[in-house]
């Protein structure tokens, strides 16, 4: 072998990867932007997903299927996720996952109304960018419906730069970055940019959640995200325990508050009953844009959490939040972030210059930016359609067994992207 192809780290892993030697995919970008409205989610008596599952109510219901999030990754069964919610001080909520209009709405058929990027990324997952744009103004999902609604298909439609919420540069250019140092070390580097003229505050909640998988009735234990006396450097860290997928450790390196609450929906505001559990999936949006102290979990257990930064940043100045997701402990969690951030980088140069050694830098770059496009739309799809059709805990009605995908009942869709912990069945939780 040359020295030139012995110096290709990224080559290296993935080969590694091949091999069975090391598991680089075991975490990834496989988390959706947006799940909400999907057939799968679809439980309505007439098979109208989209109206059955509006985006008003994601933040409150838990997901049957899959989870979303904005700038997020998951382990390759996505038990366990991570991702940002942010907050501008004017929004009627949370910040969390894209929106964007239904079929029935869009005069152009389903189409998220969202700036996002997906700026860089390797094969292996040891290194991704993403890139969200977030207005300073109150986002307009209100005007964004109805004037879509007011346009046929001959007009263009009405999208967020036609609302005028990036007037003036004033908005956040939110940058996540992630760089592994080992399979099972990641390190998360959160960047907000004020591109605006004058001084802007930043609510912004990096969250660690399980996908609800115990309520399907089919014995799962329930998994918990509980609180741990941070080591050297870290300023807080909560530790998580599964059945199946063992124990994770997340870090942070700046001051932040604390909040825990349960992945379970909030009946209450959806149904009109009470809730089961008194902390439900929406409780950091009560809690941070509502002030109700009482929607989160005062004994900082759960299975869901969040670290709540609030960053005031002046015109043309950014603010940044550092982590660490390991699944060992950690006597110091960022004693290496720096060296681990430049190295992924560099090698990400070394790995995407060997592929097209002659390219044009334009060229390199179209090239680079679509392999980023396609790795970070991996995404986990799970869907047992035979298990879909008859119902769990939640049974869907008798016409579903004739209706939408009946043919289908041999289709496991998490099965073309298998999981590879023995013993597990693809899209649950091992041994389940």
């Amino acid at each position: 072998m040359s020295e030139t192809e012995a110096s290709n780290p990224e080559r290296d892993r993935l080969e590694n990867q091949h091999r069975g030697k090391e598991d680089w995919s075991l975490w990834g970008p496989y988390l959706a932007e947006r799940a909400w409205g999907t057939v799968r989610e679809d439980y309505s008596p007439g098979g109208d997903a989209w109206d059955f599952f509006p985006h008003d109510h994601a933040r409150s219901r838990v997901y049957r299927w899959n989870e979303d999030g904005l700038a997020g990754i998951c382990d390759e069964n996505q038990i366990l996720c991570f991702a940002i919610a942010l907050w501008n001080g004017r929004d009627p909520y949370l910040k969390a996952r894209a929106f964007g209009l239904t079929g029935n709405q869009g005069n152009r058929g389903e189409d998220v109304k969202e700036h996002y990027f997906y700026v860089d990324a390797t094969p292996s997952h040891s290194f991704l960018k993403y890139r969200y744009k977030y207005p300073q103004a109150r986002f307009p999902y209100e005007a964004l419906v109805e004037e879509n609604a007011r346009r046929d298909r001959d007009s263009p439609p009405f999208n967020l730069m036609d609302a005028g919420v990036f007037d003036d540069h004033r908005y956040f250019d939110v940058d996540v970055v992630y760089s592994k140092a080992a399979p099972g070390e990641i390190h998360v580097r959160i960047s907000a940019f004020n591109r605006g003229p004058d001084e802007a505050t930043l609510d912004l909640l990096p969250t660690l959640w399980f996908r609800n998988t115990w309520s399907w009735g089919n014995g799962v234990d329930r998994p918990t995200i509980h609180w741990q006396e941070p080591p050297t450097g870290a300023a807080w860290a909560v530790r998580t325990d599964h059945p199946g997928l063992g124990s994770y450790h997340l870090y942070g390196r700046l001051p932040a508050e604390p909040l825990f609450t349960d992945n379970e929906t909030n009946v209450e505001r959806l149904y009109g009953q009470p809730n089961a559990k008194p902390y439900v999936k929406d409780s950091f949006h009560r809690f941070v844009i509502n002030g109700e102290k009482d929607a989160i979990n005062a004994d900082r257990e759960g299975t869901k959490f969040a670290a709540w930064h609030r960053q005031t940043i002046p015109a043309s100045q950014h603010a940044r939040i550092d982590l660490v997701l390991s699944e060992t402990a950690l006597d110091d969690p960022f004693g290496r972030s720096e060296v681990t951030f430049a190295s992924r980088q560099s090698e990400a140069n070394v790995f995407y210059d060997e592929l097209l050694p002659e390219a044009s830098p334009e060229d390199h770059w179209i090239m680079r930016q679509a392999l980023a496009g396609m790795i970070w739309s991996k995404q986990f799809f799970h869907y047992d359609v035979e298990r879909w059709l008859n119902g769990d805990v939640l049974e869907p009605p008798s016409s579903r067994r004739r209706g939408r995908n009946a043919q289908w009942k041999h289709l496991k869709a998490a099965d073309v992207f298998p999981c590879r912990t023995p013993g597990s069945t693809p899209g649950s939780p091992p041994g389940t």
